[in-house]
Parts: structure tokens; sequence; C-alpha cells
């Protein structure tokens, strides 16, 4: 019969339009109109003699609104509203576009979730229980830290304390990475750890024992409101001494990284000056504290040590390092290299002393570096002959295995490099010595050689007390020596090393070391009797607490 239409239009002259050809005027597909049709979003006008649908002039109009709010990702049921006229657009458009950002949010977690899973390396057991923290609310999540520190303080008196604690919640944001993901599922899993209860719980305990009698101010380890950790000096302080406080943390953050750089040992006698201005800087943040110190000295000294000791928790500062990248906010400063530095020259230096100066000026460049060459080619040897079965074996060097002697002597030689290269290591956790003791070695000695000759070290100083670069050298220079007799006796290999030198090296650590305290956590202990004929290698043992006997 042919296409009952003219121009698109059916023949009866009404104007009206088939479903045909309003799929030709519009671009829609004639199955998508006849749905769209049936959904009550286009009615019909009239029908045809044989039933078919016609529509009106303002069809196609109607269409494109259809369309362009589908395309918005609108549902049928509210198109509907809007072309019947019984809701706004402005209306409707509100209101899918808060449903959109309630699904964006969704999937903007899903897809942070498995990107975390992905570079977590998750088992599949895991989903489910990442899944579930993910979708959290935030009072959820605040439920989880609130009962968490409440419990961890049950029955200590540290107000503040607690309030710091609580202050610091985990709010995610509406979009987190997935680093935040998986910072929040870490810390999920740490407030149930013993270790991490225990911990804040010495705080607390170590807060409500030492409060100022005034009321309780600031303590070791307290948060400010923002839940971020204070740095490594946070002390018992009265009202008045909360800057001061911070001041001192960040000095002793500076000063003991300083040190660390320029090869400073915490028990020589370049350590002093450092902390001489640290209990200086700290001792007003006492004031009000029961028995304040009002001196540096032995007391002041001692409870300072106590301080770092308390602070120094590696579970609490992973909880903060996690809260801080849960939320997006800076991670409050590192202050372990530092902190670690001063409580160890605390102990080695109980009472204060004054700085000789005679340690740094009577090395002479040259010997210094002759005596690193022949030390390096003793020990090398020495290195040379480990067979992969001692590496287990015991070694007279605070408890170490010889493995972890050798991965301590390649330590020694990169750190002397990287303070002649000026950008100082702080990987000293890390393993050094890899599959190859030898090669590890090997490189790292002639790496550490170049560098005192390249970089002119040698006749350079470093730190904030000029320590000279000649002195730092020598400082390695009796540090491989003691090890490798450590290592000749751990391994049964004759403890004759470097005999050119070794006379001049003891008469350098007795100049250096004579006067550090040997005491807990010092480089060395008590000197030991050396036996009627020892070698200079045996009496320099002797001499930093080994027995040669």
């Amino acid at each position: 019969m042919g296409d009952p239409t003219v121009d698109g239009m059916y023949e009866d002259g009404t104007g009206l339009l088939t479903i045909g050809a309003l799929a030709r005027l519009t671009g829609l597909p004639v199955k998508t109109i006849r749905n769209w049709s049936d959904q009550g979003l286009l009615p019909p006008a009239a029908r045809t003699p044989a039933g078919y649908r016609l529509y009106g002039p303002n069809a196609p109009a109607r269409l494109e609104i259809v369309r362009s709010l589908r395309d918005l990702g609108i549902g049928l049921a509210a198109i509907r509203s809007v072309v019947d006229r019984e809701r706004t657009v402005a209306e409707t458009a509100t209101q899918w576009a808060d449903a959109l950002d309630a699904q964006i949010r969704t999937l903007q977690l899903q897809r942070a979730v498995l990107r975390s899973v992905a570079a977590r390396g998750s088992a599949a057991e895991e989903l489910p229980h990442m899944t579930e923290l993910a979708r959290l609310s935030a009072r959820e999540r605040r439920r989880i830290i609130t009962d968490f520190v409440e419990d961890a303080l049950d029955g200590v008196h540290a107000p503040a304390y607690r309030s710091g604690l609580l202050a610091a919640t985990p709010d995610l944001p509406d979009d987190p990475t997935p680093e935040q993901i998986g910072a929040w599922i870490e810390l999920a899993a740490l407030v149930r750890a013993p270790e991490l209860r225990a911990a804040l719980r010495r705080l607390a305990e170590y807060s409500a024992r030492t409060a100022p009698a005034a009321g309780e101010g600031a303590a070791l380890g307290e948060t400010d409101s923002a839940g971020q950790e204070r740095a490594a000096v946070r002390v018992t302080d009265p009202a008045g001494h909360e800057q001061a406080a911070v001041g001192v943390a960040e000095l002793m953050r500076v000063r003991g990284e300083e040190a660390v750089a320029a090869g400073i040992a915490p028990d020589s006698p370049a350590a002093e000056p450092a902390l001489a201005e640290l209990i200086a800087a700290w001792i007003p943040t006492q004031t009000g504290t029961p028995d304040p110190p009002a001196e540096d000295g032995p007391a002041a000294r001692a409870r300072l040590l106590e301080q770092l000791e308390c602070a120094a928790e590696p579970a609490v500062e992973r909880y903060w390092q996690l809260l801080c990248t849960v939320t997006g906010r800076p991670a409050p400063p590192r202050w372990d290299l530092a902190g670690t530095w001063t409580a160890a020259a605390l102990r080695a230096h109980p009472r204060p002393s004054g700085l000789d100066r005679s340690a740094f000026d009577a090395t002479d460049p040259d010997r210094v570096l002759d005596a690193y060459e022949q030390v390096t080619r003793d020990v090398m040897a020495l290195v040379a002959a480990v067979r992969p079965g001692d590496l287990a074996l015991p070694t007279p060097c605070a408890g170490w295995t010889v493995r972890q002697l050798l991965d301590h002597m390649v330590w020694e030689n990169l750190m002397a490099t990287s303070i002649a290269e000026d950008a100082p290591r702080t990987d000293h956790t890390a393993d050094h010595l890899g599959d190859d003791p030898l090669a590890a070695y090997a490189d790292s000695a002639r790496a550490a050689l170049a560098a005192f000759t390249g970089s002119g070290m040698l006749h350079r100083t470093y730190g904030p007390y000029e320590a000279p670069g000649a002195m730092l050298v020598q400082q390695v220079v009796v540090e491989l020596l003691a090890h490798g007799w450590d290592l000749a006796r751990a391994t049964g290999a004759p403890t004759v090393l470097a005999p050119e030198v070794a006379e001049e090296t003891l008469a350098a650590a007795r100049r250096l070391y004579g006067a550090a305290p040997r005491t807990a956590g010092s480089s060395f202990g008590p000197e030991r009797p050396a036996p009627a004929g020892a070698s200079a290698a045996d009496r320099l043992a002797a001499f930093l607490g080994r027995d040669p006997a």
C-alpha cells in the first residue's frame, strides 16, 4: 500500500506524524519512540483506522527533551513528571544531581578499594572485611577510634591526653585515594593490636604521673586538635609552655639529624654541645612539674632521657602516620633518627662536660687516609674468607651475627661516603649486604675511598660544631678495625690486623673516646685488660670493651 504520508505527515490533513516520520525527524529508533510512548512520555494524539499511532506537531520537541533528560541519567518516571509539568526541570535536576553524587561517591569508594587491593596484594579472604571497613560512615569510623581509646586508657586519669586522642578522628574525604583507603584499613587493624593499646596506656600513665600540680598540660606524645602527634620532646608541660615544648622538639630533631649527617657518634665528645643546647632549651618547659630541674646536670639529663624512652613507641608513631594519611593532613615530623641519637647521647653523657677540641685537631689527613686503606685491605681479606655457613655465627659485638656485623661495616662505608657527598643516608635499617657480602663490602670501600679523596672531605669541616672531615674518617677507621677484629674472632681467623696502622688507630680511639662514659647504650662497654704481648688490634678491642683473652 506504500507510506500513507505526505512529507512525513499523515494524509488526513491534520498535520499528525507517524512514528516512522518522528524517527526520521529526530534520529531516534522507532523502537525507542514506541517504548517511551508506552511509558507515557509521548502519548499519541490519535490513531489511524488501522490502529497505528499518530503524534502531534509538538512531538519532536518533546522527544528532544526526553532524550536530553535520559542522556543525563534521569529515570523515566521523573522525566514523565517533567514533561507532564508536574515538577520543574530545576527540581528534577536537583534531585538527580544529589542521587548522582551519592552514586559517584560509591563508585569512587569502590575504585579506591580495588586499587588498594591491587597495591596490597590482598587475598580473596580479605575482600569482604576490606569492603566493609571502607563502607563505614564517618560516625562508625569515629566510634571505632573512640572505643579503642576509651578501652586503652580505662582507669588512667589523663584527661588532656585522652581528649587529644579523641580529637583525632579518621575522616575520609568523599573521594578517597587508594592510599587513604589502605591507610584506614591498616589503621582499623592496628587499633586491635595489643601492642598499640599497651603503648598508649604507658604514655597516658606517664602523663598522669608527671602532670603539673596545677593542672594537666601537654603530655609526651599528646596530640593537637587536628589530631597530629607533637614531635619528639612531648613532655609534661604546664599551661603557657606549649610553644616552648614544640620548639624544643624541633631543636632536638634538627640537632640530632645534623649530628647524624655529620657522622658524630652519640658517645663522642662532639655530641656534648648539642646536648647542652637542648637541655638549656628544655629546662624552662619543666616549670610547674614535680621537682623540676633548675640546671643542666645528672637529674635533668636523666629526666629528659626518661621522657625520650617513654616516647619511643613505634606503634604509636605508626598510628599517627596512618591517621594523617587517612585525613590528608601532613604527616608529623619523623623524629626516630634524632630521638635515637639524642637518647644514646644522653646515656653516654649523663653529666655536662666541656668540648675538648683537641680531639678535633690532632688528626693528620694523610695518615688517616693511609690507615683507611690498610684497614680496609685486611678486613677485605677476612670478608673474602667468610663462608655462607658462617653468616649465622655469633660475634663479640652487641649480639650481632656475622651477617649483621658485615652489613654494619658496609653501612659505615656507605654513610661516610654520603657525608662526603653532602647527602647523608637515612636507611640504616635497610639490608646493605645483599647476596654477595664480599662484593657489597668491596664496592662500599671503593666508593668511600673515592669520596674521601675526590670531595675534599679530609680537609673540610662538618656539622654545627665544625667537626673535621679527617676526624670523621678516623672514626670509620676505628669502627672498621674494631669490627674486623670481631669478624676475625667470630670466624676463628687471626686478630693481628693492619699492624702498620693499628697502634695509631688505638691512639686515635683513646683520644676520641677516652672521656666518653661507658654506659648502657654506648657504642662500647667498659675497657677490658689486654694480655701481655697483645697486638694493637687486640688492645683496641679491649679498650672498646671486648675480651681479647
